[in-house]
């Protein structure tokens, strides 16, 4: 018995042996429920003969399934069986996890935004943990997933493997300079020879993060820099094998919330990401949101009218610079995706002083009032690396902070103001909302007509309106830097909402009772 949006697991036996069965072999089961509702989920290769399914029921009741598979195996092919789903209300009514009752992450209607599956808003805020998978004990995954989860965040950006083809190191992710390994023959730049082990190390690490709310943002194999800059495989490896690897995450990982940053750091126009965006929707039974990530020299619209594309990421460097128009200039481009910007400068890159404190915040709400409307995304340096120790040797040191560990980069003041974000806009039907400087006279807003306006004003002052059609009566004066509602009242329709402070804030129109 299980609940919906929870994974059931069905392990499949062969009975005869393969030579590469991660390669050679196709294994799937379909789930079928008394609504008519068919969901078809691939299984992934777990060693010594076994594949594993895992399904999520998105509702309550009797799901039967049938296995499948390229090989006439009677442990793999034609077996049956049930999965028993109850309402969360009755399995686990004291459950705080939105996933759980809302379902997984998908795209709005309007395609510019995160919904859960039952339609209620959701807003990405992102960490950028890029090496954890391979470099982070469990130990270390559990203090960070509570350090980021008490701060405001609910996702984390990964490489799901160590990318770069020349990396060498000790096999130990805990030693300086180690890291585990994915596939054995990834330094000739191919995905053939699977290893078992490092997947459930990381099925374990995923696992606490979910546990803390804090969603996976997969990326496969990286386009760009990668870990050291020591040539990645994202590039190299045959696009098929790269789609393979794809469909391998899609059935290990995707029966609980993820995202698939199916290309990163790149031009996007690299064969390998068309190949892993295809293959991820035509095995994603659940919608999980896609998209790319580009270097900052990029065009950031390739396969802009692709069906299997959700979003586009463009990334701004290192240098510490706003350039909110990147993503401005991506909310125009049409057919309509989601944007964001993946990839700020990361705080304290070089010097103590590159990104620091509040330009963290200025650039998380500059970048959502521009169109980021997906959410917003975090980074520090020597967080991202997973930096052990201040006096570990062999990383870049371009992109390094000045001292310190990933520890300590936890503790860069910047987090805090990108985390308020997402508790700041909690509960607020922000679905599809759109740029808008139109309303008031002030150059930062968002609006979704009738149900919410949000105005960021950089240095305060009074908020003077242009256009108050649909503008809700009730507002809120919130301090971006520290979360607290500052005033609240009914606007007086024709006036001006004035300002003492001189400070950074936001000012928010809504009618709670009058959402739909």
């Amino acid at each position: 018995m299980t609940s919906t949006w929870r994974a059931a697991e069905i392990a499949l036996t062969a009975t005869a042996g393969y030579r590469n069965a991660y390669l050679d072999i196709d294994v799937w089961a379909d789930f079928s429920c008394a609504a008519g509702v068919t969901l078809r989920r691939p299984a992934f290769y777990d060693g010594s003969g076994t594949w594993r399914v895992r399904f999520a029921a998105p509702s309550a009741g009797t799901w039967r399934w049938r296995a499948e598979a390229s090989v006439d195996d009677p442990g793999l092919r034609g077996v049956r069986g049930t999965v028993e789903v109850a309402d969360p209300e009755v399995a686990d009514p004291g459950s705080g996890n939105r996933f759980h009752r809302h379902g997984f992450w998908r795209m709005s209607p309007g395609r510019r935004s995160l919904v859960h599956a039952d339609g209620t808003p959701a807003m990405l805020v992102a960490d950028t943990a890029w090496a954890l998978p391979w470099r982070a004990s469990e130990a270390d995954v559990a203090d960070y997933a509570a350090h980021r989860q008490a701060s405001g965040f609910n996702a984390a950006l990964l490489m799901s493997l160590q990318p770069d083809m020349r990396a060498r190191g000790p096999r130990d992710r805990q030693e300086d300079e180690g890291f585990d390994v994915a596939f054995e023959d990834l330094p000739a730049g191919r995905l053939t020879e699977l290893n078992v082990g490092y997947f459930r190390t990381l099925d374990r690490l995923l696992d606490i993060l979910l546990a803390h709310g804090i969603v996976p943002v997969l990326q496969p194999v990286f386009q760009g820099f990668g870990w050291k800059g020591l040539d990645v495989a994202g590039t190299v490896v045959p696009p098929a094998q790269y789609a393979r690897y794809c469909r391998y995450l899609v059935a290990r990982y995707g029966a609980a919330p993820v995202v698939y940053l199916v290309g990163a750091d790149g031009w996007g126009t690299e064969p390998q990401i068309e190949a892993g965006g295809r293959e991820i929707e035509a095995w994603d039974c659940y919608r999980q949101p896609t998209g790319v990530h580009y270097n900052p020299a990029a065009t950031n619209r390739a396969h802009q009218d692709a069906d299997w594309l959700d979003f586009q990421w463009c990334q701004t460097g290192h240098s510490g610079e706003h350039v909110p128009e990147r993503v401005a200039d991506m909310w125009r481009n049409l057919p309509a995706k989601a944007v964001a910007n993946g990839e700020p400068s990361y705080e304290h890159t070089r010097t103590d002083t590159t990104a620091d404190g509040w330009w963290q915040g200025h650039e998380a709400w500059s970048n959502l009032c521009a169109g980021g409307t997906m959410g917003v995304v975090y980074g520090a340096a020597n967080l991202w690396q997973w930096k052990h120790h201040p006096d570990e040797p062999g990383h870049s040191a371009y992109f390094l902070a000045g001292s310190g560990g990933w520890r300590d980069a936890l503790e860069f003041p910047g987090a805090t103001y990108v985390g308020l974000v997402g508790q700041i806009l909690d509960g607020l039907p922000t679905t599809d909302m759109a740029p808008d400087w139109t309303t008031f006279l002030a150059p930062r807003g968002l609006r979704v007509p009738g149900a919410l306006q949000i105005t960021y004003q950089e240095h305060g002052g009074p908020l003077v309106p242009m256009r108050e059609e649909g503008l809700p009566l009730r507002y809120r004066v919130v301090d971006p830097c520290t979360g607290k509602t500052l005033e609240q009242g009914v606007r007086t329709p024709g006036q001006p909402i004035e300002d003492t402070r001189g400070q950074p804030r936001l000012v928010i129109f809504h009618d709670p009772g009058k959402d739909a």
